[in-house]
């Protein structure tokens, strides 16, 4: 049961090369398994944290395995969407570079502060997980961005602001971070009750 949760975390970064390489070598015919792949990585990702939570195991090392994990599965989405819809990405290139440069703010503004990168696991960043999974269902599998892709970058630039928010109001560096409003609380040494949702 202890294994379970690091388990599901390497099931979920084996398939960013899958997904990388059904995109690049198969191509169109591919969009429907990479579809079905990334449902797969998001179950994984909701399951790791709660049995990493009643089998004991959630730790500050599992957390931040996690959420590497998260980011190099999301990248490989991302770069398998622009194999399948490469005019689609380009024509989004302004809000793909800004979520590139507010990610890069991120881990450069905690490694200054604390030495590492950041953790927080915000309730933001869990409803721009969800964003992200819709826009990419519509640009895989629909291969169109609109509404979807739009609500993505928007929330994605709104979760990246808590994120650096949280890092900069809390005192020292630590994981599961509900939202900068904690990050306040805990800063003024008053007890926070910790949101968990999917993981």
């Amino acid at each position: 049961m202890k294994a379970i949760p690091y388990i599901l975390i390497a099931l979920r970064f084996i398939l960013a090369p899958v997904l990388l390489s059904l995109s690049y070598f198969i191509g169109e015919k591919s969009r429907l398994i990479i579809l079905v792949l990334m449902y797969l990585g998001l179950i994984t990702d909701i399951f790791d944290g709660i049995i990493a939570r009643k089998a004991g195991v959630s730790s500050e090392k599992l957390r931040r395995l996690d959420s590497q994990t998260d980011l190099v599965f999301w990248l490989s989405l991302g770069f398998a969407a622009y194999f399948l819809n490469t005019d689609l990405i380009e024509n989004e290139w302004k809000g793909i570079l800004l979520l590139f440069v507010m990610e890069m703010l991120c881990y450069i503004i905690s490694w200054i502060k604390f030495g590492k990168e950041t953790c927080t696991h915000a309730f933001l960043s869990k409803m721009w997980g969800l964003s992200l999974l819709i826009a990419f269902t519509y640009l895989i599998g629909f291969q169109q961005a609109g509404w979807a892709f739009s609500v993505m970058v928007a929330l994605g630039l709104i979760s990246h602001i808590d994120v650096i928010l949280i890092i900069l109001i809390l005192p020292k560096w630590q994981y599961d971070v509900p939202s900068s409003y904690h990050a306040w609380k805990i800063r003024k040494g008053k007890p926070t009750k910790k949101t968990v949702l999917f993981n």
